[in-house]
């Protein structure tokens, strides 16, 4: 079974919202998914994204693949992250 790292758009027309989710690749865009890791509002001034780093970083490592505007997001939500204090 693939699994991808991908959108699910919610929301109304002209006003979309996206929850970030982990799905088998065979499944509908809004279909059945795995779990819920985050979501994506575009409309807000900048961009809003909240994400679950661990449990996104607990999917990878067990072979989900995440779709290019999905990794794109990951990664600004990385560098918009202030750094971590040991």
């Amino acid at each position: 079974m693939a699994v991808h790292i991908r959108l699910q758009r919610f929301g109304a027309k002209k006003n979309p919202f996206y929850r970030i989710v982990v799905a088998d690749s065979r499944s509908k865009r809004d279909g059945a998914f795995l779990e819920q890791v985050g979501t994506y509002d575009p409309m807000s001034d900048p961009g809003s994204i909240k994400l679950d780093l661990a449990r996104v970083d607990h999917w990878v490592k067990n072979g989900a693949k995440a779709t290019d505007t999905t990794a794109s997001l990951i990664r600004r939500f990385r560098r918009e992250q202030p750094a971590v204090q040991a």
